[in-house]
């Protein structure tokens, strides 16, 4: 087996072939990020040996050009976290750092923890329309609080006793930011009050842009995985953070790899006789941060969870480990919904992974490692 380890940057990719078997470098190319370069790439791999795997860093902006091309022409494709680069060259003999140098990390990396541990990459476009509209809307909303934030501060210079009436949060909604638009089209044209009014109009805008893409990504998250939205604790914006970070749940064999990306999965931290698992700090934050969100909710409002939480605090668990043991519960209920929703949509699946069927998605068992 031969492992191509990917370098990609916005106009050149260094690759680097490796030998599975020894750690050896085979041989090495530079090509240029575009159409050309793709297809170099794809005929200097043939000539390197029939079972070939391409390792490509995890960093879509630069390399999602790059692997959609090794998808769409069979290739076998994995992404790589890139602390794994940093680990990896860390360990080298040669010192210093360049593209081809950090290709090499890649392979050998991929080679220290074995291919079978890493996410294979899955073209899987609905998921992607989700991501980026989803994070449109949080670049919207974040401009918006700095126009927010802006706006307060003028107003404080020109209607003190307004801006302190005025709710926290309470410029996202019309009402409000109706009658600060009353109250400076009352005052004399200042430079501050044109600012002022420029402010309110631009943070109109975008507060009905942002719900614009609300709405559509309730339209195509519930298109996607209706199943998701059904579950307790799980609104459009949370969904749409799973289904867009998960980026094809056909690429988990297990709902453990999943938890894994998630950083779900709990860590061993035992020593002696203590036997005891902590929180994993690794693993995407974003789905971190949804699967919390979900299994807070669920302690506030789901009645079979309270009853659960209650019964491991009289077993003497903390609300740390209830939260880790209800993470990694919740992990493996979106797992099975995202693989799910690929079935009943009838969207292609690779031969050798299992299907959903036997996998129910109407209960959340919460089993838990002490």
């Amino acid at each position: 087996m031969i492992v191509i380890g990917a370098d990609t940057h916005k106009r050149t990719h260094a690759l680097s072939a490796v030998d599975g078997g020894t750690g050896v470098v085979v041989d090495e190319l530079q090509i240029s990020a575009d159409v050309d370069g793709q297809l170099a790439a794809l005929a200097w791999a043939q000539g390197l040996g029939s079972e070939v795997v391409w390792a490509l860093e995890d960093c879509r902006l630069v390399a999602g050009r790059l692997e959609r091309a090794l998808i769409a022409a069979g290739e076998r494709v994995i992404r790589v976290a890139p602390q794994f680069t940093g680990q990896s060259r860390r360990g080298e003999r040669e010192s210093g750092k360049s593209d081809r140098i950090d290709a090499r990390a890649i392979a050998r990396a991929v080679l220290k923890e074995g291919v079978e541990r890493f996410p294979a990459a899955f073209l899987d476009e609905d998921a992607l329309d989700i991501r980026l509209l989803h994070d449109h809307r949080l670049a919207l909303v974040g401009e918006r609080s700095r126009q927010i934030n802006r706006l307060r501060w003028h107003l404080v210079a020109l209607c003190p006793e307004l801006e302190a009436a005025l709710p926290p949060r309470s410029l996202r909604h019309e009402p409000h930011i109706s009658k600060v638009a009353r109250r400076l089209a009352r005052l004399a044209p200042t430079a501050r009050v044109r600012i002022a009014k420029h402010l309110t109009a631009s943070i109109r805008s975008l507060t009905r842009q942002i719900n614009e893409l609300e709405h559509e990504l309730g339209r195509l998250v519930a298109a996607h995985s209706p199943g998701l939205l059904a579950e307790t604790g799980i609104g459009t914006l949370t969904a749409a953070t799973l289904i867009g970070r998960t980026a094809g749940a056909e690429r988990f064999p297990t709902d453990a790899h999943f938890a894994r990306l998630a950083g779900a999965a709990p860590i061993p931290a035992s020593s002696g006789r203590t036997i005891r698992h902590r929180l994993d700090r690794g693993g995407d934050r974003q789905l971190n941060r949804a699967l919390h969100t979900i299994a807070l909710t669920r302690m506030r409002l789901d009645p079979a969870t309270r009853t659960y939480v209650k019964r491991r605090k009289a077993e003497g668990k903390t609300t740390r480990e209830i939260l880790r043991c209800l993470k990694r519960a919740i992990a493996r209920l979106v797992w099975k919904h995202l693989r799910g929703s690929q079935v009943d949509r009838g969207r292609p699946r690779r031969p050798d992974r299992p299907t959903a069927e036997g996998y129910p998605v109407t209960s959340m068992q919460i089993p838990c490692i002490s």
